[in-house]
């Protein structure tokens, strides 16, 4: 089991980087190696992945979904995926706190399970490769957040 923490500055009010956030195409282009995203039903999308990173490298078909969604504060993304070295579970939830209209901080927290061949690799790196993972989701987000600013 894996777990961490953070949080992020977004130079955003709250219901702008709500809006983001939830915006499906915004998700494909901020996860890593994210080449579909499709709407499957109410807050359920079902991805394809192609990851590059370490011990993780592989196609994934992974499911996306959002739960206890508390619009603009909250919401909790569950995602599960499978592939060729093995399977992925997460749990992430996900707040933001107002600061004013033009920042929004993002609080993060999520538990990742592995199975398969890459729960042989030590937590260590696996834990390494999570938080690059999250760390570039979150940075391609705040560019993301930048060009919806500019267009507004």
């Amino acid at each position: 089991m894996m777990e961490g923490k953070g949080k992020l500055e977004l130079p955003a009010g709250i219901e702008q980087s709500w809006e983001v956030l939830l915006d499906p195409e915004v998700l494909k282009s901020c996860i890593m190696g994210c080449k579909k995203l499709e709407l499957v039903e109410d807050n359920k999308y079902e991805a394809d992945i192609s990851m590059g990173v370490a011990a993780v490298k592989g196609d994934y078909t992974s499911t996306i979904e959002l739960a206890n969604i508390e619009k603009p504060k909250s919401y909790r993304m569950i995602v599960k995926g499978e592939g060729g070295p093995g399977s992925i579970e997460a749990v992430a939830d996900i707040n933001l706190e107002s600061v004013n209209e033009t920042t929004t901080v993002l609080h993060y927290n999520y538990e990742a399970e592995v199975g398969g061949k890459v729960a042989m690799v030590g937590q260590r790196m696996l834990g390494g490769v999570a938080k690059l993972i999250i760390k570039d989701f979150f940075k391609k987000f705040g560019k993301e957040l930048k060009k919806v600013e500019a267009h507004s």
